[in-house]
């Protein structure tokens, strides 16, 4: 049996807002004799507005979580800002104290909770590696063995005797993160840092820490907006929200959770959300009928009425799935350069998508109409969110472009008589 090393119960976290925290206890003395007198905060600076003393208010990072982790894991942990993630990541690096509950952990950790957390700015990259070690309790040979190994990873050779007050955030993250994921600590808790990282570092960290995992038998805590690289990187997630655990499990169901509570199913056009465009014509409705079964065909209706002369225009629709991941594209104007004539003030267009083929699970579709000098007339992002039932997946080839998705594939393109459809060469 895989023994638990992280064990949190009922654990809660409250903070007092209002509270005098100037940095000096000089300035301490100087806000409270205000306040007890009526005055205004006597530090704040010219044109500065004083919110007034919110003392007795008390906010609830954590309430009551209760969750388990066992050894070799890596778990995901996402929400919104402001969810508690942080919060418990620095209860569980001691960070900061709980107001209540227990956590009971089971080996070292080295934690990454911000860009050079625990860097000294002074100190040489070579010197802050030795430090670091030395506060997670390893000694002087346990660094010293994996040294080349922190710098290589890192790509800071040249730096690594220079102080890292002079490095960039680039810099600073990849040898932060090259530290804690290298010496020898049992488990590795990670926030979103790898933000701060090229795509090639970000790929190169997600890389580490599944192997230190699965090769080193590690637990790692991974926290991050990225959905993809939890579902890639996670076997297990837990979705916090305001505060307390709203959904715990396999990955795929606490991102599926977690991104269905941020798709907006649209029913009437005032409440789309549309970006800024020029509104020249505008999707007004728009008709779905999703596939019955793999391989069967998509079909989508869109309405549109036109504000402004408009001598032609294209379509562009996309699918993202639960992730948040373009999976196919479709452009009129792409292969076969279709462009739609409006001879009304109102029409229609059909597209068909002959084979569906992507399991069952929950899309989004969002469109785009352009005119030939690419002015975007209307962009409804997330127009109409639908779920397609468990189907049997084959295999099929896609084709990988990084603008469009996974797949652009050939469609087909109907109107009605108010839009005339044209094959420009």
């Amino acid at each position: 049996m895989t023994p638990t090393v992280i064990s949190v119960e009922n654990l809660s976290k409250s903070y007092r807002l209002g509270q005098i925290g100037t940095g000096t206890l000089t300035n301490d003395m100087k806000v409270w004799w205000a306040r007890t007198r009526g005055k205004p905060n006597p530090l704040l600076k010219i044109g500065q507005t004083d919110h007034g003393n919110r003392d007795g208010e008390t906010l609830w990072a954590l309430q009551d979580v209760n969750f388990t982790v066992q050894q070799g894991e890596v778990l995901g942990v996402i929400g919104r800002n402001g969810a508690g993630k942080s919060t418990l990541l620095k209860i569980l690096s001691r960070v900061t104290a709980p107001t209540s509950g227990c956590v009971k952990v089971k080996g070292r950790i080295a934690s990454l909770l911000e860009v050079g957390t625990g860097f000294h700015p002074e100190l040489t990259g070579r010197e802050n590696i030795y430090l670091n070690g030395a506060i997670l309790g390893m000694t002087k040979q346990e660094i010293a063995r994996k040294f080349d190994e922190i710098v290589a990873f890192a790509e800071v050779e040249k730096f690594i005797d220079t102080p890292v007050k002079r490095y960039s955030s680039g810099m600073y993250v990849r040898l932060a993160f090259a530290v804690a994921a290298h010496l020898e600590s049992e488990i590795l808790l990670v926030d979103e840092v790898l933000a701060v990282g090229d795509a090639e570092f970000q790929k190169k960290c997600l890389g580490k820490m599944g192997d230190v995992a699965t090769n080193e038998g590690r637990t790692v805590l991974f926290v991050s907006h990225n959905m993809g690289a939890v579902s890639n990187l996670c076997k297990n997630g837990i979705l916090i929200n305001h505060g307390t655990i709203e959904k715990t499990g396999f990955v795929e169901d606490v991102v599926y959770e977690y991104n269905k509570n941020n798709l907006l199913i649209l029913n009437d056009s005032a409440s789309r959300p549309r970006k800024d465009c020029t509104n020249r014509i505008m999707l007004s409705e728009i008709e779905l009928r999703p596939p019955e079964y793999f391989d069967s065909e998509l079909r989508i209706i869109f309405s549109y009425r036109v504000n402004d002369i408009v001598n032609r225009f294209s379509i562009e629709w996309f699918v993202k799935d639960v992730f948040g991941q373009r999976i196919l594209s479709a452009l009129s104007v792409f292969g076969d350069n279709t462009w739609f004539y409006p001879i009304d003030s109102l029409g229609k267009v059909t597209c068909v998508l002959p084979h569906w083929r992507y399991p069952g699970g929950q899309y989004s579709l969002s469109v785009i109409f352009c005119n030939p000098g690419l002015e975007c007339m209307d962009f409804v992002e997330n127009a109409v969110v639908f779920t397609i039932g468990d189907l049997s997946p084959k295999d099929s080839k896609f084709i990988f472009t990084a603008k469009y998705g996974v797949s652009l594939p050939a469609v087909r393109w109907h109107s009605d008589e108010k839009t005339i459809i044209k094959v420009e060469q």
